[in-house]
């Protein structure tokens, strides 16, 4: 049993062997200049800060063989899963669907949607896409994760306010354990990032707990 004892709201346990690193949406279209996150307007540059914290995170994972899940927010290329509100949402010039710098914007299988380099999936890790804000949502990841044994999660990924918190809520709702490794989360907007670790770990941890790395790779130390 590994223990973060510094995590807050207070101490977080877990078992390797029954966790799993979720790591949320670290794609080309939020995180790179040319990208869905820079055409809205976004600063993309707090977002790409993190990945050598998430490259760290996903080695350690690996090290001691726990699961490790990368969402994709990405839809079909006839757009069916993609509900119409959320196409028109914000009267985009280019929107989900349109051609930009990156290709067709969060499509599968288009240059934007893959992943950053730094953070390709590897051999054994699963690859789950998906509609919507949270990972659960007309989605298998549920049924995956409770086929494998899994109880607890370690989450990262973008942004912290919008598929990252929405993860969690809906993780916390099936009766997982989240610890959120908040410096391997990022948001365009800092205060956002920040209020959402403070509603994550409010009345006694409602939503979750929240560790830095170093406050998880310590936990692990001999």
């Amino acid at each position: 049993m590994i223990t973060v004892n510094a995590a807050r709201p207070y101490a977080f346990s877990f078992d390797p062997a029954h966790t799993a690193v979720v790591m949320i949406d670290m794609q080309r279209d939020f995180l790179e200049p040319g990208g869905f996150g820079a055409l809205l307007g976004n600063d993309v540059s707090p977002l790409a800060r993190i990945v050598p914290a998430c490259v760290e995170l996903l080695a350690l994972a690996r090290w001691h063989q726990m699961k490790v899940v990368h969402t994709q927010e990405a839809h079909d290329p006839l757009l069916a899963d993609c509900p119409p509100a959320k196409r028109a949402r914000g009267h985009l010039q280019c929107g989900i669907g349109d051609v930009g710098p990156l290709g067709r914007v969060l499509v599968a299988g288009e240059p934007g949607a893959d992943f950053v380099p730094a953070l390709a999936p590897q051999a054994g890790d699963i690859v789950l896409r998906k509609p919507g804000k949270g990972a659960f949502f007309a989605t298998s990841l549920d049924t995956i994760l409770r086929n494998a044994g899994i109880t607890h999660l370690l989450v990262g990924g973008v942004t912290t306010e919008v598929c990252v918190q929405t993860t969690l809520r809906e993780a916390n709702d099936r009766g997982y354990e989240c610890l959120l490794v908040h410096d391997c989360a990022a948001s365009y907007f800092p205060q956002f990032h920040q209020a959402t670790v403070e509603m994550v770990v409010a009345q006694g941890g409602i939503v979750g707990w929240a560790a830095s790395l170093a406050q998880l790779r310590q936990a692990f130390a001999p």
